[in-house]
C-alpha cells in the first residue's frame, strides 16, 4: 500500500507551485546583464555640429550583428553607414552619413551580452536644437514576448533536470546503494535526464529568436540556428548535449549492471570476490559520475555570469562547485522524498541511508555558503546593492528561503535521530526474541513430528493460509503433492508478511514526521529554484549601479514651454516616517528635451527630504527603456533635472523609487501620455 499525501500537504505543495508561477510571471525575461555605461554623444546632449560616428560603451563585451546598432533621424529614417565595429575593449562604434540636419536623433541598440542575455535599449541626442521625432520602432524585440517566456521556462526545466539527475544518482551511490534497484528512483533519475535533454534542445532552437527578432516563427530558422552554433552559448548547449550522451551510459550502468550486482550481493551474503567487484564498479561509477556532472555544470559556468566580469578564472570553478552542491542537496532531497513514499516494503529505506544523506546535505550547505558569499560579493560589490537593486532584493529572498530550508533540515535530522533510536531498540528486542526462540532445526522437525502423530498435513498447512486464499490443487491434496499450491501458499505468506511490515512501518510516527519535514523542504526548494533562475536573468547589482552612475542625462538647451504634465503618486515604504506624496512636473511633456521637477511631501503637506529618489521612463509598447533620470537635489523636498529626453510619443510609464531609510524603499508608478 502506497502512503497518500494528506490534503493539508497537498494544499501546501499547490500553494508553493503557485508562488513559483508568480515569480516567473513577475520576472522580466529581457533583463540584461550587460549595461550601457557610456556613449558619445552622451544621452540627452545637444551638440553644435553633426558627429561623424556614434560610440557606445558597455559594462562587458557584447556580440553585435549587422543591425545591432541603429541611428534614426527625427523622421525615423536610419542614418548609419555600414555596421558596428569594436573600437577597443567594450566600446563599439558606427559611422553616420555626412550632412545630418538639426534635430533629435534616436540611438537604438540590440546586442547580446557576454553572459548570453539579450540587451536592448535606446536614448536620444540632438544636433543644433531638440525637435520632435516620429520614431515608431526601435527594433527592441529580443528577449521578450512568447519566446522570452518559453526561454525562461526552458532555463528553469534545465536546472531542475540537472538537479534531479545529478542529485538522484549521488543519493543512490553515496547514501542508498540498494536504491539502484528501486523502480521509483530509476524513473526519477531517468526523468531528470529526459527533462534536461529536452530543455537543452528547446533552448538551442529558441536561442536565435530569443536574441534577435523575438518572433515565434523564427524558432526553426536554420540560418539563425547556424549563427547560434557559432556563439559561446551555442557551443555550451552543444557540449551539454554531448555530455548528456555520456550521462545516458552512466545511468544505464547504474540501474543495470550495478543494480544487479547489489541484488546478487544481498542474496549471496558475505562473498569477498563479489563484494570487491561491487566496490570497484561503484568506485568507477562515482568517478565517472563526478566527471560528467562537473562537465554539465561547466556548460552553465562557461556561458553565463561566471564567465564575465571580475576574476572569471576563479568564478567559473566556484560556480561549478556551487551548482554541484545545489544538485546534491536539492536532488538528493527529492530522491529521499521518493524513497520515503515509494520504496517497496522488501527494500526499505534504512536509517543509515537517511543519516548518510544528512551528512551529504550538510557538506553541500557548507559548500553553498562558501561559494555563495564569493558570488554575492562579485555580483553586488556593495552593501547598498542588496536593497537598491533588483538583483540584491532577489538575493535577499533567496537567502531567506535557504534559511527556511536549513531550519526544516534541522527538524528532519531530529526525526532521523528518533527513528534511529527506535530502530536500535527494535533490533535489540528481536535479538532477545531470537535467543529465546527454538532453534531452526527444531522448527524444521515440527512437521515431521506432526506426521508421526497422524496429524493431516493438509490441515496444518491450511491453518497458515490467510482468509480468502484460493486453493490451487485438488481438495484434500497436500502441498507436497501439488507444487503449484505450495508456491501459491508461499507467495501468499510473503504478501501478507510484506503488507504487515509496511503497515507497521507507515504507522511509525517518527517516519511520518520525517516524511512531512522532507516534503516541506522539497516544496521550498521548488520556489528557491525559481528565485535562482530569476537571479540568472537579472542584471547584477554591481553592473546596475555602475550603469546608473554613468548614464545620468546631460544638460541641454531649454525646450518649448507650451505644455506641462503633473503626476501625484502617494507612497509608503513601510518604515518609520515612510508615508508621503511624490509629485512630478514635466515640462513641456513632449518629444525631445523636457524639464523635470520632483517634489516630496509628508502626509501633512510639508516638504520632506529623503535619502534618495530615482526616476525611470519606460515605453513598454515599443520596448524602450527604462530610461534613467537622475534628478539633482535643489532644496528641502525638491529635486530637478534638465534636458530629460523623450525619444518618441506614447503612453510612458513614469516610475519613481523612493528610499526613506537604509532599508525602507518602494517604487511607485503612473502612466502618462507624453508627446
Amino acid at each position: 500500500m502506497t502512503p497518500t499525501i494528506t490534503p493539508r500537504l497537498r494544499t501546501l505543495v499547490l500553494l508553493l507551485l503557485a508562488v513559483t508561477g508568480a515569480l516567473f510571471a513577475g520576472a522580466a525575461p529581457a533583463s540584461a546583464h550587460a549595461a550601457l555605461t557610456g556613449s558619445d554623444p552622451a544621452q540627452g546632449v545637444v551638440v553644435d555640429r553633426a558627429p561623424t560616428q556614434i560610440s557606445l560603451t558597455f559594462s562587458e563585451q557584447v556580440a553585435m550583428g549587422d543591425n545591432a546598432l541603429r541611428v534614426l533621424d527625427p523622421k525615423g529614417k536610419a542614418v548609419q553607414a555600414g555596421g558596428p565595429v569594436n573600437v577597443s575593449g567594450t566600446t563599439y562604434a558606427i559611422r553616420l552619413h555626412a550632412g545630418l540636419a538639426d534635430g533629435t536623433y534616436t540611438v537604438a541598440y540590440q546586442v547580446v551580452s557576454a553572459d548570453s542575455h539579450p540587451v536592448a535599449g535606446a536614448y536620444t541626442f540632438s544636433i543644433g536644437a531638440p525637435s520632435r521625432t516620429v520614431v515608431s520602432d526601435t527594433g527592441a524585440g529580443a528577449g521578450g514576448g512568447v519566446v522570452g517566456g518559453l526561454y525562461s521556462v526552458g532555463r528553469y526545466l534545465s536546472y531542475a533536470g540537472f538537479i534531479v539527475l545529478v542529485g538522484g544518482a549521488a543519493f543512490v551511490l553515496a547514501c542508498w546503494r540498494q536504491g539502484a534497484g528501486v523502480r521509483a528512483l530509476q524513473r526519477l533519475v531517468v526523468g531528470g535526464w529526459l527533462t534536461l535533454t529536452a530543455a537543452t534542445l528547446g533552448l538551442l532552437l529558441l536561442r536565435g529568436s530569443y536574441t534577435s527578432s523575438g518572433k515565434l516563427g523564427d524558432v526553426f530558422d536554420l540560418d539563425l540556428l547556424g549563427q547560434v552554433l557559432q556563439t559561446k552559448t551555442g557551443a555550451a548547449l552543444v557540449s551539454r548535449l554531448l555530455l548528456l550522451a555520456a550521462a545516458a551510459l552512466f545511468v544505464a550502468v547504474l540501474f543495470g549492471a550495478y543494480a544487479r550486482r547489489e541484488e546478487e550481493g544481498a542474496e549471496e551474503g558475505a562473498d569477498e570476490d563479489a563484494a570487491a567487484e561491487r566496490r570497484d564498479l561503484g568506485f568507477g561509477l562515482a568517478i565517472g559520475g563526478i566527471v560528467v556532472a562537473a562537465g554539465l555544470a561547466a556548460s552553465w559556468a562557461m556561458a553565463e555570469h561566471a564567465s564575465t566580469g571580475l576574476q572569471p578564472g576563479i568564478a567559473m570553478p566556484v560556480d561549478i562547485v556551487h551548482l554541484l552542491a545545489v544538485a546534491c542537496w536539492f536532488g538528493g532531497l527529492t530522491a529521499l522524498l521518493v524513497a520515503l513514499y515509494r520504496a517497496p516494503a522488501d527494500t526499505p529505506l534504512g536509517t543509515d541511508a537517511v543519516r548518510r544523506f544528512s551528512r551529504l546535505a550538510f557538506g553541500s550547505v557548507l559548500a553553498l555558503v562558501a561559494t555563495g558569499v564569493y558570488q554575492s560579493w562579485r555580483q553586488l560589490g556593495s552593501w547598498s546593492a542588496f536593497t537598491d537593486t533588483r538583483y540584491g532584493q532577489l538575493l535577499l529572498v533567496k537567502l531567506g528561503l535557504v534559511a527556511v530550508m536549513v531550519g526544516l533540515a534541522w527538524i528532519s535530522r531530529r526525526w532521523t535521530g528518533r527513528l534511529a533510536e527506535r530502530g536500535a531498540a527494535e533490533a535489540e528486542a528481536e535479538s532477545e526474541a531470537a535467543a529465546d526462540a527454538p532453534s531452526a532445526e527444531a522448527r524444521e522437525q515440527a512437521p515431521l513430528a506432526a506426521e508421526r502423530a497422524d496429524v493431516p498435513e493438509q490441515a496444518s498447512r491450511s491453518a497458515a493460509v490467510p482468509t480468502g486464499a484460493v486453493a490451487a490443487g485438488p481438495v484434500g491434496a497436500s502441498a507436497d503433492d501439488d507444487p503449484d499450491r505450495a508456491a501459491q501458499l508461499a507467495r501468499q505468506r510473503v504478501a501478507v508478511e510484506t503488507a504487515r511490515r509496511k503497515r507497521v512501518r507507515d504507522a511509525d510516527p517518527n517516519r511520518s514526521g520525517l516524511r512531512r519535514s522532507v516534503l516541506a523542504e522539497a516544496a521550498v526548494a521548488v520556489v528557491l529554484l525559481a528565485v535562482t533562475t530569476a537571479l540568472t536573468q537579472t542584471e547584477p547589482g554591481r553592473t546596475e549601479q555602475e550603469a546608473r552612475a554613468a548614464t545620468a542625462p546631460a544638460a541641454s538647451s531649454p525646450a518649448d514651454t507650451s505644455g506641462a504634465l503633473t503626476l501625484d503618486m502617494p507612497f509608503d515604504t513601510g518604515g518609520t516616517n515612510g508615508k508621503g506624496l511624490v509629485r512630478i512636473d514635466l515640462d513641456p511633456a513632449s518629444v525631445g528635451a523636457n524639464e523635470m521637477h520632483l517634489y516630496v511631501q509628508r502626509p501633512d503637506g510639508r516638504p520632506y527630504d529623503i535619502p534618495e529618489v530615482k526616476v525611470a521612463l519606460t515605453l513598454k509598447a515599443k520596448k524602450i527603456g527604462p530610461l534613467p533620470v537622475a534628478p539633482e537635489h535643489i532644496t528641502t523636498g525638491h529635486w530637478a533635472a534638465s534636458g530629460v529626453q523623450v525619444p518618441m510619443a506614447g503612453d510612458w510609464e513614469v516610475a519613481v523609487t523612493v528610499r526613506t531609510s537604509d532599508i525602507d524603499q518602494v517604487t511607485v508608478s503612473k502612466n502618462a501620455q507624453i508627446g
